[in-house]
C-alpha cells in the first residue's frame, strides 16, 4: 500500500551569527550630514535657477528651489553620505 507524499517540509539553512544592523549615526553626525547635502545643492540651484526666476517674489523663488532640492537630497545625495560616513566609519581602526 503507497501513501501520498505529505507536504515538503521547508528547512531553513543553517543559522549563522545574525548580522548586526548597522550602527545609526547620532542626531548631530545626521544633522552635519544633511546640512552638507542641503547647502551646496541651494547654492547651486540658487546661481542656475537666478536668470529664470530674476522678476519673482522671493516665496516663489523658495518654492520652486526646495521643489527641486529637497526631494533631490532625501532620495539622492543624503543616503549616498549616509553609506558613505558608514563606510568610513567601518574602515577607522579601532583601539
Amino acid at each position: 500500500m503507497e501513501t501520498a507524499p505529505g507536504p515538503a517540509v521547508l528547512t531553513p539553512p543553517a543559522a549563522s551569527a545574525p548580522a548586526s544592523p548597522p550602527a545609526v549615526p547620532s542626531v548631530h553626525v545626521r544633522a552635519a550630514i544633511t546640512w552638507l547635502a542641503i547647502f551646496p545643492l541651494v547654492a547651486l540651484g540658487m546661481m542656475a535657477s537666478a536668470p529664470l526666476t530674476e522678476g519673482w517674489h522671493p516665496v516663489f523663488k523658495a518654492l520652486t528651489l526646495t521643489l527641486v532640492v529637497v526631494p533631490t537630497a532625501v532620495y539622492l545625495v543624503v543616503p549616498r553620505m549616509m553609506r558613505a560616513h558608514a563606510s568610513l566609519i567601518r574602515r577607522r581602526p579601532r583601539g
